[in-house]
């Protein structure tokens, strides 16, 4: 379909960013990704993300067919089945999750840099690496005017703030849409998973992800990403020796996060090594199961990382304009549920839609953008709501309000309907 000759800029080649473009480039749209990275290559470090139905069926709708494949190729072949532990590793439930007939509706672990390859693949043209976006203005043409750090600028009929949790365009065209500190802090890292080291460890760690319930006032989180037959490949995707080596650091591992208040961690935290890190982690689970220690105890220092946790506060519906945003520039959210990046993807599927119809001769862009933006505030927001209790309940001090959670997780275990009813 003929469309009109509207440019699209994206402010920040993120997950949702990436994804957005490579949705508008596969449907004929005019699009620039101003991205601050220098190169390609600057984002080296990075945990597993996992890709839920959503984040999937956005990828397969937006990535050409053969990138879709690479995607796939390239994911983990751990288990989704999700366990709730007690600290000393007993199960008080296992969420059994059944593989879906297609790929594109099914749970799928990807490390967070070579799902940035896949995304970046095959958009050369379309990324301005070195762009660190400042403001913008409005011009009398209805067009907007973007101004960067560089001293350059660029004019575009479309802009998406797709720059992240600390979003400069949301802090000028929604300075009133505020991201707070929780008062919870986590600390992660990644334990290397090998031949040998898998026999370190119970097999329920290696199997899937697993939340740990200890008594009060803490959480743990566990997540295998096992790369098993994935390999880089030869088609562009990893190619290059230089990609094949980004495939390759991120490896075989368990992600491990432990969390609790901020007042529970020691003042200094901030400025803490990656050792000292893994020891102020170690000492404060020290009566837990020796597995969970060994976690901890034998991941290298430099892949543990403090990581303060802030949310984004929902606000009322704003007008639509040719100014719009995705992900985290709008609803930054806790970790704690693995959403953010699926809420992301599924912006810039449904953002890609919006602008595809509306770009079309005799289309309204800014309708579409209203249409857009109604739709994620609605799920958007309500995944920053319930991220937020996820964050509160994962390290909540009320022993009796603990001791009842588990009770009722061992209840489900042995009730099949009941547990069916409650994790639909």
């Amino acid at each position: 379909m003929t469309t009109q000759t509207k440019h699209i800029a994206i402010i920040g080649g993120g997950v949702g960013g990436l994804c957005l473009a490579q949705g508008l480039r596969k449907a004929g749209l005019d699009v620039t990704v101003y991205e601050r990275d220098r190169t390609p290559s600057d984002r080296l470090q990075g945990y597993r993300v996992h890709i839920d139905p959503h984040g999937a069926r956005a990828l397969h709708d937006c990535l050409p067919a053969p990138l879709w494949q690479a995607f796939l190729d390239t994911t983990g072949r751990g288990g989704q089945d999700f366990g709730f532990l007690t600290e000393r590793l007993r199960t008080l439930a296992l969420l059994e999750t059944p593989a879906a007939a297609d790929a594109a509706d099914d749970h799928h672990s990807v490390s967070r840099i070579t799902l940035r390859q896949v995304l970046l693949s095959g958009l050369d043209d379309v990324v301005r690496f070195g762009k660190t976006y400042e403001r913008y203005e409005r011009l009398p043409d209805g067009r907007v005017r973007l101004f960067f750090a560089d001293g350059t600028d660029a004019t575009a009929d479309i802009v998406v703030a797709a720059d992240g949790g600390n979003s400069r365009v949301r802090k000028q065209y929604l300075p009133h849409a505020e991201r707070v500190d929780t008062g919870i802090t986590t600390l992660a890292g990644k334990f290397p998973l090998t031949a040998e080291t898998r026999k370190l460890l119970t097999p329920r760690l290696v199997e899937g992800p697993n939340n740990v319930i200890p008594p009060q006032g803490m959480g743990f989180f566990t997540a295998p990403h096992d790369l098993g037959a994935a390999t880089a490949r030869d088609d562009g995707i990893g190619g290059t020796e230089q990609e094949g080596a980004l495939m390759d650091n991120a490896g075989s591992y368990i992600l491990w996060a432990f969390g609790a208040t901020s007042g529970r961690f020691p003042s200094n935290l901030s400025g803490m090594t990656g050792e000292q890190l893994k020891a102020t982690v170690a000492d404060m689970i020290a009566s837990w199961h020796p597995d969970l220690r060994r976690l901890v105890d034998l991941s290298h220092p430099d892949t543990v990382t403090l990581l303060p946790i802030r949310t984004s506060i929902p606000i009322e519906p704003w007008p639509a304009s040719t100014i719009t945003l995705l992900g985290d520039a709008i609803h930054s959210m806790t970790p704690m549920r693995g959403i953010g990046a699926n809420t992301a993807l599924r912006d810039a599927r449904l953002l890609c839609a919006a602008l595809t119809a509306g770009l079309t001769i005799g289309g309204d862009p800014v309708a579409a953008i209203a249409r857009y933006e109604a739709e994620m505030r609605e799920y958007g927001f309500a995944a920053v709501r319930d991220s937020l209790r996820s964050a509160e309940q994962f390290i909540g001090d009320n022993r009796a309000a603990r001791a009842g959670f588990k009770t009722f997780l061992r209840v489900v275990q042995h009730v099949p309907a009941l547990k069916a009813k409650v994790f639909s």
